[in-house]
């Protein structure tokens, strides 16, 4: 199994997964020129995905899908309403449409989308399985349910998002309505609120753990990772590699 963020944060985002004989994209928010670029940088090569799969559609998750399926030749999975929605980026794209809570079965992999809240039309994150194991990706979601943490349960690789830290996010040039959409249940995970949801989800098999969506504004990289390795020793039950979804630039591929 390999996980690398291709792009993360407000300006695009972008994930590679390699589980088992299948290769996917979850977002295409970069443009398609920089898309290809950081993948094949990493020795990815783009003809090589097999499917691109769809959170919602806000622009910095959506941006080129369409143009990537057309030009590689591959489908973008997206619920109904977000296809809709997003016609104008799906123009002409192949689109498989799935319903958020129904496991659909692609190659060798089941791909299990399940409802977050974010401010936007019919937003999912995914739990992909292969005979690999479990890998899980949970970013643009404002509150952790019962169901976001049972779904990410025993996964070998997880995508989380850590968007801001209070603290700076209130002290921070942000407008205040701008401040309370993003803390409320439809905007965006601190920093403690996912290492909340990561006590729940740490075990001795999770390997892999991309921290996704900073604000370059709210946030810092340092200080999340310094964070999360401590709370992990604390934890004592796993120590998974751990990278630092950015925006400017892709992680190093994880492989696990």
């Amino acid at each position: 199994m390999k996980i690398c963020s291709l792009a993360s944060g407000s300006k695009g985002n972008c994930l590679y997964i390699e589980t088992g004989e299948t290769r996917v994209l979850i977002d295409v928010g970069l443009s398609l020129r920089e898309t290809v670029l950081r993948m094949e940088t990493l020795g990815i090569d783009p003809a090589g995905v097999h499917a691109v799969l769809v959170t919602h559609e806000h622009i910095d998750h959506i941006r080129s899908a369409g143009s990537f399926s057309r030009k590689f030749k591959v489908p973008v999975y997206a619920s109904h309403i977000l296809r809709k929605k997003a016609e104008k980026y799906l123009h002409k794209a192949t689109v498989t449409e799935f319903e958020a809570g129904a496991l659909c079965q692609f190659r060798d992999i089941s791909i299990d989308p399940f409802p977050i809240t974010h401010d936007a039309c019919d937003p999912v994150g995914f739990i992909l399985e292969s005979r690999e194991g479990r890998c899980g990706s949970a970013t643009d979601l404002g509150t952790v349910t019962r169901l976001v943490t049972e779904k990410l349960r025993g996964c070998r690789a997880l995508n989380l998002e850590s968007n801001h830290d209070v603290d700076m996010l209130m002290d921070g040039p942000y407008p205040w309505e701008l401040k309370q959409r993003i803390k409320s249940r439809h905007g965006h995970l601190s920093n403690a609120e996912s290492l909340e949801l990561l006590h729940e989800l740490a075990h001795e098999g999770l390997e892999a753990l991309v921290m996704a969506h900073l604000s370059e504004v709210n946030n810092h990289p340092d200080h999340v990772v310094r964070t999360t390795k401590s709370f992990l020793r604390d934890q004592n039950t796993c120590s998974p590699q751990i990278v630092i979804g950015d925006q400017c630039r892709s992680s190093r591929i994880i492989s696990i």
